[in-house]
């Protein structure tokens, strides 16, 4: 039958859960990049941006954000990073409601389990989704920061990758591990029932012999 190894499919549900948060702590984050301080010899200010807004803080702890004023504005990067972001956040919901209702333990969906096994498979799939749209996103943002950073000719401030990256790759990662591991453990092929007869046991066959009958061989014309 359809079946999920029941040690396998916490696991996998544990990881897309985890996977899933870290991603609402990955998004708003402020730290996807942050100003670098290598040549300078005084930093009287910081810069730090990510998605959404871009902000500063100077040498007694004050802090000032502005978000981007038009979408429009933007690099194509962003606003590609920011829709694959959101999207794994709907995978993820996705995958979560699939595999909670997959599980062998849920009563969702009654024992047929070549049902259910076929849904966790599917939620296994939207767990993988999430983590490469996660990875996608949190990759291509670090490309464009280090591209910039190593580009002698480049006239902007120089950035280095802030903690929110490294959040949203272990969310990635997490994602992909729990959406294999929840696909190698489903069976989503109903089994073949064999039925096997016992071979008939010797003399269980009706037999007639002479000696059993009543009448003598003469008796027969």
């Amino acid at each position: 039958m359809g079946l999920v190894q029941p040690g396998r499919e916490v696991l996998s549900l544990v990881l897309g859960f985890l996977g899933w948060v870290l991603i609402g702590v990955t998004l708003p984050n402020r730290y996807w990049k942050v100003s670098t301080v290598d040549g300078n010899v005084i930093t009287t200010s910081t810069i730090y941006q990510n998605l959404w807004m871009s902000c500063a803080s100077d040498s007694t702890g004050v802090h000032n954000c502005r978000e981007f004023p038009s979408l429009l504005a933007l690099s194509g990067y962003i606003q590609a990073c920011r829709a694959l972001m959101i999207t794994a956040i709907a995978m993820g919901t996705f995958g979560l409601v699939a595999t909670l209702v997959g599980m062998r333990c849920s009563r969702v969906g009654g024992e047929n389990y070549v049902l259910k096994g076929r849904i966790a498979a599917v939620g296994g799939v939207f767990f993988i989704l999430q983590g490469l749209c996660t990875m996608v996103a949190v990759s291509w943002y670090a490309a464009n920061i280090t591209r910039e950073f190593f580009d002698p000719l480049y006239p902007g401030t120089k950035y280095e990758i802030g903690d929110g990256l490294y959040i949203g790759w272990s969310s990635g990662t997490l994602a992909l591990i729990g959406g294999c591991c929840l696909l190698c453990s489903c069976n989503v092929k109903q089994e073949k029932l064999e039925y096997r007869f016992p071979p008939p046991s010797r003399g269980a066959g009706f037999t007639h012999s002479a000696s059993s009958s009543q009448y003598g061989r003469n008796a027969y014309v």
